[in-house]
């Protein structure tokens, strides 16, 4: 039994199922699917709140609106995009009117690309963009900044199943709170099981001051720190650096999938409380950023027994706390 793209019925009936306590063995063999898929579709989709039929779906749509092969592209597409900037259709503009057309779609992004490669190699289609000068300055700071695709980016799919049961510590969850942007802002470690917080300003954000951070907060505490799940802004491109300091294995979420990093979004909306957006995190002292860590830190968790993020983490890290690996609250 190969694999084939689940229908929205099909993820009702998994929803449906799982919810009931049925087994995912059990659920395949009633849909007539391999247990494998249903593995994955629970892995890639549930959230901390569990498996959403429709948002399931919904990220299903995109990862696939999105994954549009070079080989697709052929050179009569090609064409009709030249053809559209030519007429001063915006990029958004093409990709929008060409999606339902083509039955491929092409993305705006791609396209500047193309617009990009072709004045590289002595072409004028930049200069039917209704604001060339600014596109191409912005073009030029977004590359400065390091935007662009991630090296040797493995998606959550590959991240072990037995990681979502939040079982035991050093499965962490990473992201970035910015100011405007992307000026300044803070880069965000949370551990999954404990909800244990680390933060460290960035007075610029950029791969490379983003990956001395997290090693600077992980390495302390490398013997808990076993996979690290990141959103895939451009400043986790250096992710592998950080990754070979501490011994761990990275992960990037689906893209629009927050929810795939969910203890690290509802972090980030506590440290909003904080600093609300706007917030230039140059003049945010290390000394701040530090008493809001251990407040948030130290405030009791339902989720926990209401023990706190520290006594979790710090417990089971030391073995003070006898709980690794079994569940937290009765």
């Amino acid at each position: 039994m190969g694999y084939r793209q689940l229908t929205q019925t099909q993820r009702y009936q998994i929803y449906a199922r799982y919810d009931l306590g049925v087994s995912r063995r059990q659920i395949a063999r009633e849909l007539g699917i391999h247990n494998s898929t249903v593995s994955r579709e629970l892995r890639r989709n549930a959230t901390d709140s569990g498996y959403d039929p429709e948002q399931a779906q919904s990220c299903s749509d995109h990862r696939r609106r999105t994954a549009w092969k070079r080989t697709k592209r052929l050179p009569s597409m090609i064409a009709a995009v030249v053809d559209r900037l030519r007429e001063e259709w915006s990029p958004e503009q093409i990709s929008g009117f060409m999606a339902p057309l083509s039955g491929v779609g092409v993305s705006h992004q791609w396209i500047y690309s193309l617009i990009w490669d072709d004045k590289a190699r002595g072409g004028d289609l930049w200069k039917h963009l209704r604001q060339p000068k600014r596109r191409s300055k912005y073009r030029a700071q977004a590359k400065s900044a390091g935007l662009g695709k991630i090296p040797n980016r493995v998606g959550i799919e590959h991240r072990a199943a037995e990681i979502d049961e939040r079982r035991f510590i050093g499965h962490w969850e990473g992201d970035t709170v910015v100011q405007g942007h992307k000026q300044s802002g803070l880069v965000t470690l949370v551990d999954r099981r404990s909800g244990y917080l680390l933060a460290a300003r960035l007075p610029k954000l950029s791969a490379e001051l983003t990956q001395k951070a997290m090693i600077r907060l992980l390495k302390p505490r490398r013997g808990a720190v076993q996979t690290i799940t990141l959103d895939n802004g451009s400043e986790f491109a250096d992710h592998e650096t950080v990754a070979k300091a501490v011994t761990a294995a990275t992960y990037f979420c689906d893209p629009y999938c927050s929810g795939q990093r969910g203890t690290n979004e509802n972090t980030n909306g506590l440290i909003r409380q904080y600093f609300p957006k706007g917030t230039d995190f140059r003049q945010v002292t290390d000394a701040k950023l530090r008493k809001v860590v251990e407040k948030l830190n130290d405030r009791p968790r339902k989720r926990l027994g209401y023990r706190t993020p520290a006594q979790v983490f710090l417990g089971e890290y030391s073995g003070a706390l006898n709980t690794a690996g079994a569940a937290l609250v009765a």
